[in-house]
């Protein structure tokens, strides 16, 4: 499975469990630490907690693929680390304020059109 992959399964898997505002970012030119960011909104700190254990759970059931580590739980904002892909779920309060998607302006985004249903 490539990254991209990887990151577009983990985009289905969020839209189907109803996360809002799905984004990937393509971070390969800018840093050595991950290739894409998949950043969602959940719509209250249950919902994300909902959305950032369908992911782990799946991404193991479906392609075996592991979580290097979860940071985060008990808060706004879950960071769930794949390595080649940073997965962020946040409250919609917690992303307005950290405001990744400025952060990592310079960064290509990658077209998932044809995977999230609006």
């Amino acid at each position: 499975m490539t990254t991209l992959e990887k990151a577009k399964s983990i985009v289905k898997i969020l839209d189907n469990k109803k996360a809002e505002d799905i984004i990937v970012i393509d971070t390969r030119k800018l840093t050595v630490e991950s290739d894409y960011f998949v950043i969602a909104s959940g719509t209250s700190n249950t919902h994300v907690r909902a959305l950032a254990d369908e992911v782990d759970d799946e991404m193991k059931k479906q392609y075996s693929v592991e979580v290097d580590h979860i940071e985060g739980r008990a808060t706004g904002w879950i960071l769930l680390d794949y390595n080649d892909v940073l997965v962020h779920v946040f409250e919609p309060q917690a992303r307005e304020y950290y405001n990744i998607e400025r952060l990592w302006s310079d960064a290509d985004r990658v077209d998932i059109s044809d995977i999230v249903i609006d």
